[in-house]
């Protein structure tokens, strides 16, 4: 359950221009406009078959305006309503994806790639169907309004039988109709599990693939499971809805049954013009009524995904990193240093927690460092803290002597061009203007991809390339950045021999001469000589530092 504070909820209102909501009240207010002109024309049918002294091109006049102010308030409705309903729409979107990136990397990774994508794609297209049914609800309200009017002007006592009939329905309708609300969410709810499934079933697919048994659990366990609950649910919420449809019609022809064979009626204790005024009026409320119930679903959802996306953007509000751009990049600099600098993630079920450090360590401006260790010993935690990407829980980092806290991180962050081993590579040069391309023609050649790729504009011809190919694509995002410092996580690891070799003894050493300083996560020991400073962990811990020459003497087995 969120447990967030009402300040730092997340309101409609926050995101979406105040200008916007002008033109959602015009919406509105043409939809009334729409449903008044429906209910005159109830009112000027009944007078015209009833009134046959009164003069028909008057009549026919009235007809005709009605009719036309009719169309055009909806069409107007609806045209405005589609409008704000795109801006709010584009809003949102825009604002969770600025969220997400002004989050810490830590943070998005608890609360989960498939919930981000389940609320940027079913959420907000379900917030925006709700929308678009807005003007409808005007309408068919001014209609009722409009009906009960002359409703009353025809016959009061009617009509407060007619709305203490209606009262019960609505009544009714929201007593079987409750436990819709109940599967809906937990609709909403398998819908995450669904696109977790999703993520694995295509990030996973070669696995799955290669291993028959895994891929038939995978299907019988994960997604069959998944989706039957998705229908067991949906199809009881659908029942529910068709119960509380079906009272709701009965209730009303109950109603035009009683107006038509009553005893009163019968007895000619109404006139003509009333009973024929009622039934016709009746009539022409069940749609607007019947869709007004219907739409209730719509609107249902829509709440539960807009709580998602309430939800979602507390929790990436909540820790979200202050720190965007409040500082311009630090361009001279020598040393970067930790200070008893530590990091630790949750707990696993065995109550067992990952502790980083406490690390010590200066890097110099323009140094080569390797870094080295077994699986599990924290080397990627390490250049995520030393990146900027984790912030220490403990600890400090500086550069020089400016300590590196929420209000600059993300300066600091802008001196590192990283290739993770987990990376991802975008299929255009994104923002790195369009004067590079002499540069990126030169980098091709020397990753020796000038053959397979090329570049139109800023965009890359393909990235449907072997892993070893895709990181030196990589690779030409990150040299045409040009930044200060250079962070490669195991990034040898699938090259061939003939690419590896130019990798420690070309690339590497080209950037040490452009002065920049480089970080080498490495199990390549035939090259540790390249290095200016080898650096190993063992636990979370930097066991050794050694000098690349002494290497062998210094570096403990």
């Amino acid at each position: 359950m969120n447990t967030a504070a009402p300040a730092t909820r997340f309101r409609l209102t926050r995101f979406v221009p105040r200008h916007t909501w002008l033109a959602a009240a015009g919406a509105f207010g043409a939809g009334i406009a729409a449903g008044a002109c429906g209910a005159g024309l109830i009112a000027l049918i009944n007078t015209a078959l009833h009134r046959p002294d009164l003069s028909r091109p008057l009549l026919g006049a009235a007809f005709v305006a009605l009719v036309l102010g009719k169309l055009g308030s909806t069409a107007f409705s609806a045209w405005l309503l589609n409008g704000f309903t795109l801006r709010t729409l584009t809003a949102l979107c825009q604002d969770l994806s600025r969220r997400v990136l002004a989050t810490p990397l830590r943070h998005v990774e608890q609360v989960g790639v498939h919930r981000i994508l389940a609320a940027l794609t079913d959420d907000i297209a379900m917030i925006g169907l709700a929308a678009q049914n807005v003007p409808m609800v005007a309408t068919n309200v001014a209609v009722l309004v409009g009906c009960a009017v002359y409703l009353g002007w025809l016959s009061w006592k009617i009509l407060v039988v007619v709305l203490v009939l209606i009262t019960l329905g609505t009544l009714l309708h929201r007593a079987l109709i409750r436990r819709t609300y109940k599967y809906m969410q937990r609709v909403r709810e398998t819908r995450d599990v669904l696109f977790r499934d999703f993520r694995a079933l295509t990030e996973g697919t070669k696995e799955l693939k290669l291993n028959a048994n895994r891929r038939d659990a995978f299907l019988t366990e994960r997604i069959d499971v998944t989706t039957e609950a998705l229908r067991r649910d949906g199809l009881s919420a659908i029942k529910t809805e068709i119960r509380a449809g079906m009272s709701s019609q009965l209730l009303f022809y109950g109603m035009l049954g009683g107006l038509l064979f009553s005893p009163a009626i019968a007895g000619g204790a109404l006139n003509s013009e009333t009973v024929i005024g009622y039934v016709l009026a009746t009539l022409y409320m069940m749609n607007p009524l019947n869709s007004l119930m219907s739409v209730w679903p719509t609107f249902a959802r829509a709440r539960i995904a807009f709580d998602k996306v309430s939800d979602l953007g507390v929790h990436l509000a909540s820790d979200t990193d202050p720190g965007i751009a409040t500082e311009p990049t630090v361009d001279e600099w020598e040393t970067i240093t930790f200070e008893d600098v530590r990091f630790s993630y949750p707990p696993d079920i065995d109550g067992q927690a990952f502790e980083l450090g406490p690390i010590d360590l200066t890097l110099q401006r323009g140094e080569m460092v390797f870094l080295i260790g077994g699986n599990g010993s924290g080397k990627s935690t390490l250049i995520k803290v030393l990146t900027g990407l984790y912030a220490p829980d403990r600890g400090s980092v500086r550069i020089d002597d400016r300590p590196i806290t929420d209000t600059n991180r993300e300066s600091y962050r802008q001196l590192f061009a990283a290739i993770f081993s987990d990376f991802y590579l975008f299929d255009t040069l994104l923002g790195l203007g369009k004067d590079r391309g002499r540069d990126a023609a030169r980098f091709l050649a020397q990753l020796e991809l000038d053959g397979k790729v090329r570049i139109d504009g800023s965009t890359l011809s393909t990235t449907a390339l072997s892993q070893g190919q895709r990181k030196r694509l990589a690779m030409l995002t990150a040299l045409l950045e040009d930044r200060p410092i250079y962070v490669f996580d195991e990034w040898a690891a699938d090259q061939d021999p003939h690419y590896r070799e130019i990798f420690y003894c070309h690339l590497l050493p080209e950037l040490k001469r452009r002065g920049k300083t480089v970080v080498v996560i490495t199990h390549d020991d035939r090259y540790f000589h390249v290095g200016d400073r080898i650096m190993k962990l063992d636990v979370g811990r930097l066991v050794a530092h050694a000098e690349a020459p002494l290497l062998d003497a210094a570096l403990p087995a």
